[in-house]
Parts: structure tokens; C-alpha cells; sequence
């Protein structure tokens, strides 16, 4: 390294303020908090404001006669990237970027660090050259590039390596052990990390007889990885059953338990359910991340036009409102953010739920247990000896569950639930076909909402493409619509952020159903037709499908993920407005 560039070093600020990028008022300040906070000067001006960014980064690569590297659209080779260890790359905040013919380019969060760029060409035995790069897509990179594949594959063979050769016996001991040194203990902690890099909803375990399968839900589908190494599922198995506190001898009947773990300064809730099959025991983790509670409904994604009536709905002093949807499709989400909006001092609030997902303050939570007969309908009867305004029950599953919450809607006190139905509509019809009394769901409903999550092209390689012409007019039919020559579909090519699958993270499809009294008196009929006549004739009730068409339209989706998770309607009762579709801006979290 020149002596003029270790001049720069040691003289930022002072290069900072001679050109005028900073005052030295704003240096002497940042100095003082750098002295206190031990970061990086020119972090410590970014975070006080007297600096963006942007400005920062040019200055550097102005000063330096070094590129400045965005790495958002940057297409990284992960066996070049793989060169620098991940300790070293995360410790030094580096990422090798391209090989040339003398030396290797690495990004870099602080191209002036000496000592890194000392290490850095000492670790990877050749001469490097240095680009600046930001922080918050440099994070992003590693965690994209250094994926556990390979590093799980080697835990597996290393415990498969230190079990006996009696695939049924294990030393309890190493398995029961609290530090995370054994082969079984690193191979879950590398699972686990790896899952929560590609924020993973759900991790499957599976042993077949020849393989073990390691799966997991990422944006609701999901990625295989497969080992030879089938020995080592059993234990497995059993380390888990030790952490969730369930029976390790019982290996016949299905188990539930839970436990907790800190994954990459995250702390998450593991909800494990184990399935004997032919050849061992599957089991399926639900992970649910502490750190990133979405319990408001600003920001679980709903459109403001559906929020602000719900809103207005939850907030009427009584009535039943229903939210609906299969599993993982959000709805304790947003069960979540109406309890968050209507959790106040002068509100008691009582839940029934199986299981109790997140711990919310001031609200009262009782966990479902069948074993010893405290199931929703006993909870609810209780509940209401309690003094409550609002109840919240975890899922209506069975007739009479449903009459104690209608009844308790009628008696003055709000009701929230579930139900798995495909859509508002026949949520209603389901109820019916329950054996609840039409009169009383009449009086007692207030609002379905219908959700799904669909997922959302990813935002570093979207371009425009043209849907199948099969595909397009499927969905145009059936919204009655014609082909709009204007509108500029768009999908995801494929990248590594993205895991080359072109979608990005989820957001919520919503539809919700205001039953008013013409609604109410066909539902007292139990004329489930006159009901989606009537629906379809609110200008403001959108069904899932078109909501699902807005997003394709926005480029937010692709018709074929409007295609793979929104129904098509038999009967279309509306046409789709031909406004600008208004767009959530924040995703939401499957639950």
C-alpha cells in the first residue's frame, strides 16, 4: 500500500471537511461519538446525518481512483466468492467481486482499512485491489453467497461419522448436552442459520430409506436439500425431542413441543411436530421470528382502502368478524394487528388460541390443551365469566365453538376468529353447513376478511415480459375483461437474491366482505346465491382474484402466480375497475 493512501487513512475527516463535505464543527462531533461508539468514522457521519451515504461512498472512490460497486445489480460467482472464508468476509466486511489476470477485486464497506486489505491479501495468497461498497448490500451478498449447503452436508457426515454402528443407539449424553460443540448440535445450529438467511417460514425433516430429505418454505414454497447420510435423521430427531421436552421414548404416536433459540442476534420461537413414518420419524419446525413482530395493521400490508373499514368494523362495540384463508396465509397476522389497535387500558381483552404464537402485553392468552379437555368451547365458557370486551378465538372448527362466540357477540362483546375457507362467500356457506342457525350468524356477522399471500417478484432482477397468451386470457375472462394492449406485465429473471427463482418475499391478498342488511337478510334465508349477487354489487367489496390481477398488472406479481394462488371464479360478479391498482407497501408475515 502507498504512504499517500495511508495518509488518507489516517486524515479522512480532515480530506472530509477540506472538500467541503463536512464543517468542522460536524467533525469534531463525529470524532466524539466515534470515541464513544467505536465505529467507523464515516459510519458515525452517516448516522448523525451530517453525511449520506451516497455522498460518502463518492467521496471515497473520488479520493481513492477505486470503483464504486452496486451490488444490487452486480452477478456474483459464489466459488470465487468462496475463496475469502465467511468469518473473514463478514469480519472485514469484504466480498471478493471478480478475478483479473494480477489480482483480485474485493468490495469493500471501508476501502481504506490497511490492515484489512493487509489480511485480506495474506489470507487469499494474492494481490488485491479494492471497490467500495455499501454496508446494507454488502450484509445482504454474504448471506446470499454463503449459503450452509456445503456446510451442513459436512456436519451430517460428521456426526453420521461419530454414531455407533447400531443406527438405534445413541450416547444420551452427547445428544442431552447444552453446548453446541457436538456434531448433532452443529449440524441443527447450522439448519437453523442457514434457514433464517433465507427467511425460511419452515423447516421439514424427512427420512426415506435411502436419503434424507431437508426442506424448507421459503415464500411459501419449497427448497429441498438432500443427504445421503440417513443415519444421522434419528438423531436428529432425538436432539430435538430433548430441546421441545417431549417423550424420546415414544416413537409410535405423533408429538408436539416448542422451544426457543438465538439465530443470528434473532431471537425464534420453534413450534415442532414430529410424524412417525416407515422409515423414522419426520418432523416439521415452524419458525416464528420475536425480533420482527408485524402487529400493526399499517404494516402488514393490507390496502388503506380495506384497512380503514376494518378498522371501523373490529372498533363497533359488538359482533362476530371472521378472517379466513388456509394455513400460513397470514391470518394471525392480522388477527395480531387488531388486537394491537383495540389493546388499550380500558379494553380486557381474553384469547383462545392452539398454540399461543406470540405473547402480547395486557392481553390474557390461554393456550388450547384437548389432553385435559380445555378446548376453545370450554375456554370461551369461562372467558365470559371474565369480564371481557374483546375475545379472540384461535379457529372455529365445530358448531358449537361457533354458537357460544355468536352468542357472546350478542350479549355486547366483540368476537375475532378464523376459519380455513377459500373465500368470503363460502365462509358464510360453511357456517351454515356447520348447523349454526342462519338467524343467528345473521344477527352476529359483521365482516369476513379473506386473505392469501402471494409472492412478489424480486426487485433486483424484475424486467418486462409477455404472459402466455393461454395464461392471459384465462385471467381476462374470467374478469371479464379484454386484453389491455397498455398494460406492461413484469416477472423476475432469476439471481442469486433471489435464489434464480424470480420472487422475493410475499405480500397479502385481501378480501373482505362488509355484511350489510341486505347481506344479513340473505344470509337469514340462507340464499347463499343472492348473497354473491348481492356482494358483487358493492362497489367496494374486491375479490381475491382481482386484487391478485391489480398486483400482476402493477408488476408487483406474475399472471402465473395469480394463477397458482388466487381461485378462479365460476361466476365473475363484477368487472375489475380499470383504475390504478393502490398498492400495500409492506409485506406480510405467514402465520
Amino acid at each position: 500500500m502507498s504512504e499517500q493512501l495511508k495518509n488518507q487513512k489516517i486524515r479522512l475527516g480532515d480530506l472530509l471537511v477540506q472538500q467541503g463535505a463536512i464543517s468542522e464543527e460536524q467533525l469534531h462531533s463525529a470524532l466524539a461519538e466515534q470515541k464513544n461508539s467505536g465505529q467507523r468514522l464515516g459510519r458515525v457521519l452517516t448516522d448523525l446525518g451530517y453525511l449520506s451515504e451516497h455522498d460518502l461512498l463518492g467521496f471515497l472512490s473520488r479520493q481513492l481512483a477505486i470503483p464504486f460497486v452496486d451490488l444490487t445489480q452486480f452477478q456474483f460467482n459464489p466459488d470465487l466468492c468462496r475463496l475469502l472464508p465467511e468469518t473473514m468476509a463478514r469480519r472485514f466486511r469484504a466480498i471478493v467481486l471478480e478475478e483479473k489476470e494480477n489480482h483480485l477485486l474485493i468490495g469493500m464497506v471501508d476501502p481504506m482499512d490497511i490492515f484489512a486489505l493487509d489480511e485480506l491479501s495474506r489470507i487469499l495468497k494474492q494481490s488485491v485491489r479494492q471497490a467500495v461498497v455499501r454496508e446494507s448490500e454488502l450484509l445482504n451478498a454474504l448471506d446470499i453467497v454463503y449459503r450452509r449447503t456445503e456446510e451442513i452436508t459436512h456436519f451430517a457426515e460428521e456426526l453420521e461419522e461419530s454414531l455407533n454402528l447400531d443406527a438405534e443407539t445413541f450416547e444420551l449424553d452427547q445428544l442431552s448436552r447444552s453446548d453446541g460443540d457436538t456434531p448433532v448440535a452443529k449440524l441443527l445450529a447450522s439448519i437453523f442459520e442457514d434457514a433464517v438467511q433465507v427467511r425460511a417460514s419452515d423447516i421439514h425433516i424427512e427420512p426415506d430409506e435411502h436419503e434424507l430429505r431437508i426442506r424448507q418454505r421459503v415464500d411459501g414454497v419449497l427448497q429441498e436439500h438432500v443427504m445421503k447420510e440417513t443415519r444421522v435423521a434419528a438423531a436428529l430427531v432425538l436432539r430435538l425431542k430433548l430441546l421441545s421436552g417431549l417423550n424420546i421414548s415414544e416413537k409410535r404416536l405423533p408429538q408436539d413441543g416448542r422451544f426457543n433459540i438465538d439465530v443470528k442476534n434473532k431471537t425464534i420461537d420453534v413450534r415442532l411436530s414430529t410424524l412417525p413414518l416407515q422409515h423414522g420419524e419426520a418432523v416439521v419446525m415452524r419458525l416464528l421470528d420475536h425480533s420482527n413482530q408485524l402487529t400493526d395493521l399499517t404494516r402488514i400490508g393490507m390496502p388503506d382502502s380495506v384497512r380503514l373499514r376494518f378498522e371501523k368494523l373490529i372498533h363497533k362495540p359488538h359482533g362476530l368478524i371472521l378472517v379466513t384463508g388456509p394455513t400460513g396465509s397470514g391470518k394471525t397476522t392480522t388477527l395480531y394487528g387488531a388486537l394491537s389497535k383495540l389493546n388499550t387500558p380500558q379494553r380486557k381483552i381474553i384469547t383462545a388460541e392452539d398454540p399461543v404464537e406470540y405473547r402480547l402485553p395486557r392481553i390474557n392468552q390461554v393456550h388450547v390443551r384437548h389432553n385435559i379437555g380445555l378446548d376453545f368451547a370450554s375456554i370461551l365458557r369461562v372467558a365470559l365469566r371474565q369480564d371481557p370486551d374483546v375475545m379472540l378465538i384461535g379457529e372455529i372448527r365445530d358448531v358449537e365453538t361457533a354458537e357460544i362466540a355468536m352468542r357472546a357477540s350478542m350479549t355486547g362483546h366483540m368476537v375475532l376468529s378464523t376459519l380455513h375457507t377459500g373465500d368470503a362467500i363460502s365462509t358464510a356457506a360453511r357456517l351454515l353447513d356447520m348447523g349454526v342457525e342462519s338467524y343467528l350468524l345473521a344477527a352476529c356477522l359483521k365482516g369476513i376478511v379473506a386473505q392469501r399471500l402471494i409472492r412478489k417478484n424480486c426487485e433486483y432482477c424484475t424486467e418486462p415480459y409477455q404472459p402466455e397468451d393461454a395464461e392471459l386470457n384465462l385471467v381476462l375472462t374470467e374478469a371479464q375483461e379484454s386484453p389491455l394492449s397498455a398494460t406492461t406485465y413484469k416477472h423476475g429473471k432469476g439471481c442469486p437474491r433471489c435464489n434464480h427463482t424470480g420472487y422475493r418475499g410475499r405480500i397479502g391478498l385481501f378480501e373482505l366482505l362488509e355484511i350489510t342488511p341486505k347481506l344479513a337478510a340473505d344470509l337469514r334465508k340462507e340464499d347463499i346465491e343472492a348473497l354473491n349477487l348481492h356482494a358483487g354489487e358493492d362497489p367496494e367489496y374486491e375479490p381475491l382474484f382481482h386484487s391478485a390481477l391489480r398486483l400482476a398488472r402493477a408488476g408487483v406479481t406474475t399472471i402465473e402466480e395469480v394463477l397458482r394462488v388466487a381461485e378462479v371464479d365460476d361466476n365473475p360478479t363484477r368487472q375489475l375497475a380499470a383504475t390504478e391498482p393502490e398498492l400495500p407497501q409492506t409485506s406480510v408475515s405467514s402465520s
